[in-house]
């Protein structure tokens, strides 16, 4: 990644941790985490997060954690870690043996838990989640004590003791934080710490029945592991106060030799997209995707499988920066930092959407050239590969125009067009059906061509795509455009649903020839279809016949625009 470096502009983490160095903090000390929910796939804004957490680690010569945050087990499950940590390897970074799970930490905070109860800063309370929303009251306005805030300790600790132990039902009691009823900051008045949950969990079964609470127990484990720079996005702002609480009053704050600090900064919102797991989610269960990896999700399996490079996405995550401000970023940028990784890198195939047959009138019935089509004109170690030539090919419906405007440069009756790879062709006649549509072209070669160079030195202005008739195969493309209409999928007007903004168009399929070589394209692999668009190869097969998925046309608006 020494090329990205150089990209790098100093947003205000960097310049946070910059300030730390010059304070005394050893840049190996650096040490940030990853801690993702397992009970979804991850998305593209959770690829800035780790983009970042991991990046400034390694930018210092520090550590960053794997660290699944595991405390609710209603949707967590295997299948989700181990598709979050092949996107983190496929996206190029690695935790090493740091792998950790909240779940690692049940019995620690468990018992940081009892200590908060012992030293009368926690109690366990009958209110449930709705009727204490009265007891906390408005901003503006303190709220009111719970009946049960001043039980006494060793009640307390009884029935949270006894909440462990399985003998309450769901909703019964929950522990909460004793901390200040009047705090301007909501989630200061005496939070919930530990919930009753009586369902299997992933990792520890049915060993446990009450869990921590996601304030209690990701400041409590980022201690634990000695974490230093806790970076999260803009909405945990108002948790910082309850972050620095919880570990200021546990006995675990007093063997810190550096107090993690948690920093926020704006999520990525993009333009047409949907970036709320929870209706992610509802698009996977209700089957109006394909799975989470559905190349029209923003999913980075869905991503991957769609064609975007690891490159094309940590690049568009450095140029968008960093900042403390929520704001819509165009999905042009990110098609941007994608056309620009693959145009370095795919492979140029020749692929034809809507066939036109042409006759080349002076090339023998059974004559075919082996012609060197490049594979890449960016990259000359890609080499070479063979297309063959024969009397009869298929051009783009398109690409011919019976009654041509000025400046049309392809083919037209009576012009020449150079055939990509090939030879440069002149049109003689155009044969129609009996209801006047035109069915084949029939052409002569310019046979000293070879190669499309004129032998006279003429200039033949342009040049199109082609597929032999003989040897083409035949393939399914799926033709991907954004999955919402609407630009802004975060802001929507009032009594909508956002499914009401799904893109009927969001996936065409198509039949199309395409040369023989594309059958050997491996899923994954970058392709251009010139004159197209990018694809890739889609794992799924239908028989002998290949699926390629639409990554991003050749159209790039944001650089014109830039």
């Amino acid at each position: 990644m020494a090329e990205e470096s150089e990209k790098r502009s100093m947003h205000f983490i960097r310049q946070v941790i910059a300030e730390d160095i010059a304070r005394g903090l050893p840049p190996s000390a650096v040490h940030t985490r990853f801690p993702p929910e397992p009970n979804g796939c991850l998305h593209i804004g959770h690829a800035k997060a780790f983009c970042i957490d991991f990046g400034m680690a390694l930018e210092n010569g520090g550590k960053c954690n794997l660290r699944f945050d595991d405390t609710n087990p209603d949707k967590e499950e295997t299948r989700f870690v181990d598709s979050i940590r092949e996107d983190i390897h496929w996206m190029g970074f690695d935790w090493e043996d740091r792998e950790y799970y909240a779940s690692d930490y049940f019995e620690k905070l468990y018992e940081l838990a009892e200590e908060l109860i012992k030293a009368g800063k926690a109690y366990v309370c009958e209110l449930s989640s709705e009727e204490f929303k009265d007891y906390r009251g408005v901003p503006g306005a303190p709220g009111k004590p719970s009946p049960w805030r001043d039980r006494p300790v060793d009640e307390s600790l009884d029935l949270f003791r006894r909440m462990r132990a399985g003998e309450f039902d769901e909703g019964r009691y929950v522990l909460r934080a004793k901390i200040d009823m009047a705090s301007p900051n909501l989630l200061m008045r005496d939070p919930a710490i530990y919930r009753i949950k009586k369902q299997q969990h992933h990792r520890t079964g049915a060993s446990w029945c009450v869990y921590p609470m996601y304030d209690f127990a990701h400041c409590l484990s980022d201690a634990i592991e000695g974490i230093t720079h806790s970076l999260c996005t803009l909405e945990f702002d108002v948790h910082r106060a309850l972050y620095d609480w919880f570990i200021d009053n546990t006995s675990i704050g007093e063997s810190l030799k550096y107090h993690p600090r948690q920093y926020e900064f704006a999520r990525l919102n993009l333009t047409y997209t949907m970036m709320s797991k929870r209706k992610l989610q509802q698009l996977v269960a209700e089957g109006v995707v394909d799975g989470w990896d559905d190349p029209r999700m923003p999913t980075l399996s869905g991503m991957r499988r769609r064609g975007y490079t690891p490159k094309a996405i940590r690049d568009f995550c450095e140029v968008i920066g960093v900042t403390k401000f929520n704001s819509l970023t165009d999905i042009a940028l990110l098609e941007h930092c994608l056309r620009q990784d693959l145009n370095r890198v795919a492979l140029r195939r020749m692929a034809v959407f809507d066939p036109l047959e042409v006759e080349i009138e002076n090339w023998d019935e059974g004559y075919f050239d082996s012609l060197d089509a490049v594979n890449n004109p960016e990259d000359e170690s890609a080499g070479t590969r063979k297309v063959t030539f024969g009397k009869r090919i298929y051009i783009e419906r398109a690409d011919f125009c019976e009654n041509p405007p000025k400046k049309y440069y392809r083919l037209s009756p009576g012009a020449e067009v150079r055939l990509r790879y090939a030879y440069i062709i002149r049109c003689k006649e155009v044969v129609k059906d009996g209801g006047g549509n035109i069915v084949k072209l029939v052409c002569t070669a310019d046979l000293d061509s070879r190669g499309g160079t004129a032998p006279d030195g003429r200039k033949v202005k342009g040049t199109i795509h082609w597929v032999d008739a003989k040897h083409a195969r035949r393939a399914v493309v799926r033709l991907y455009e954004n999955l919402f209409t609407r630009e802004d999928m975060g802001d929507l007007p009032e009594g909508s649903d956002f499914k009401d903004f799904l893109n009927p168009n969001s996936l065409v399929k198509k039949d199309v020839l395409v040369e023989p070589a594309l059958l050997e394209a491996k899923p994954g692999e970058p392709l251009q279809f010139e004159r197209n668009a990018y694809f890739t190869a889609d794992p799924d097969l239908r028989g002998e016949t290949a699926v390629f998925n639409r990554t991003v046309t050749l159209k790039d608006s944001y650089a014109k625009l830039a």
